[in-house]
């Protein structure tokens, strides 16, 4: 398994990263901003880059921003708005073919940071503000992607979950914000939020390809309206271990055929402890993979659940459990599920369980190599947690946890929340 290990350096408070590598014929270029989850800040936050991606100072309008990525050899340009622990990140990305494959050799990469950090930190305006039409146009996408997230049960459950778990916590929060905040947005108020969003956000610039720290420095400096001097602004650990006194159990009810049943678990998890990779493998063996506990215990044994998985917030230490289930089927669902993590407890984990586990992990973790997102997005957790682990050394920390080293970690593993989306039939 090759290095990943990035150069780092700093410019105009923003944090460099580069991967010097000709493995690929493109070059990947990621930049993550990122602000603590706040509801006065999260929804305007959440549109901002939806109104970036119409236009900056040099390509104004829409026709004309999209036929730059055209001459950019069909530049890949998008972004992802997702939560981390408590913190809200904004990731925009261009995939740029190396300057040695274009026509005369055309500086690609330059053009490419120049467009990226154009878009992000000289945007189009008019009057002094973001383009009322723009604004106007993609506060209804953003209402829209809300919006779908009710008319999918699934992941409409998994939400609210989070949210019933997560009350007293910025982690409640949707990345996309809040749809009844949409309406009192305006153009104004829209750009004072992007500016202080920026101005106060840790910003990270990411480069996988044939080039190095000093030329990405220069690039950066050049293409993106710096902080003049200033330190790059760090993330913070907000992450708080919360004893559960009592399970707290939610019944929904609407318009569904299936029900949904979701759970919350608290974990003594974080990526910069040592117990990170012991988590990992609890979720794997608990929920993540087909030969999992739940899969084949509520799904495949009990024929209890359409679907029954788990997922882990490493920077958050919080585990959620999914699955979709027969309405009346929800108290045997419970139990069952319940059983899993009592038998985590119990280190009742075979042999086969913990060797599928680890080799799924770690086949994800060599996999990783084959994608410059991919690894961009792992380093990332470094800048998130403060520790720096590469894959490699993950690797062997996952080789070396036992079944007892599971069974003590799941001492401390404490059932949070109970959720059920069920239909508006009565008992």
């Amino acid at each position: 398994m090759g290095t990943t290990r990035f150069e780092r350096d700093a410019v105009g408070g923003i944090r460099l990263h580069v991967l010097s590598t000709d493995r690929f014929k493109t070059t990947a270029v990621s930049v993550f901003v990122g602000t603590l989850l706040q509801e006065s800040t999260v929804t305007s936050v959440a549109l901002a880059p939806f109104v970036l991606r119409r236009g900056n100072a040099s390509y104004p309008e829409t026709k004309a921003f999209r036929e730059a990525l055209d001459d950019l050899y069909g530049a890949g340009f998008g972004f992802d708005i997702y939560k981390r622990g408590d913190y809200q990140i904004v990731n925009f990305r261009m995939d740029v073919i190396r300057n040695e494959f274009a026509a005369g050799g055309a500086p690609l990469l330059q053009q490419a940071i120049g467009f990226l950090g154009e878009t992000l930190t000289q945007p189009a305006l008019e009057d002094g503000r973001f383009l009322a039409s723009y604004v106007e146009a993609e506060k209804h996408t953003v209402q829209k992607k809300l919006e779908a997230i009710v008319n999918d049960k699934g992941r409409y459950a998994a939400e609210r979950c989070i949210e019933e778990m997560c009350k007293d916590e910025p982690y409640r929060l949707h990345p996309l914000g809040q749809k009844e905040d949409l309406a009192g947005i305006t153009p104004e108020s829209l750009y004072d939020s992007y500016q202080s969003w920026l101005a106060g956000a840790p910003i990270d610039v990411y480069v996988v390809g044939n080039t190095t720290i000093d030329e990405v420095k220069r690039l950066v400096q050049d293409a993106f309206a710096v902080r003049g001097n200033d330190a790059p602004t760090s993330y913070t650990s907000s992450r708080r271990t919360k004893r559960v006194t009592d399970v707290n159990t939610v019944i929904e009810r609407m318009e569904v055929g299936q029900g949904k049943l979701n759970m919350g678990i608290r974990t003594p998890a974080a990526y910069a402890e040592p117990s990170y990779a012991t988590a990992l493998l609890y979720n794997g063996i608990l929920g993540s993979f087909p030969h999992s506990k739940l899969f084949l215990n509520v799904r495949e044994k009990e024929s209890l659940a359409y679907y029954a998985s788990s997922r882990l917030d490493g920077h958050k230490g919080i585990i959620t459990i999914s699955s979709g289930i027969e309405i009346d089927k929800y108290e045997r669902a419970v139990e069952i599920i319940k059983k899993q993590l009592e038998a985590m407890r119990a280190g009742d984990i075979s042999e086969l369980e913990m060797n599928q586990t680890k080799a799924m992990i770690s086949n994800h973790l060599r996999e990783m190599n084959d994608s410059a997102y991919e690894m961009i997005g792992f380093d990332f957790n470094t800048v998130l947690s403060g520790k720096e682990r590469t894959a490699e050394s993950l690797l062997g920390e996952i080789e070396r946890v036992s079944v007892p080293d599971i069974a003590a970690f799941a001492q401390d593993v404490q059932l949070d929340t109970v959720y059920f989306l069920r239909d508006r039939k009565e008992d």
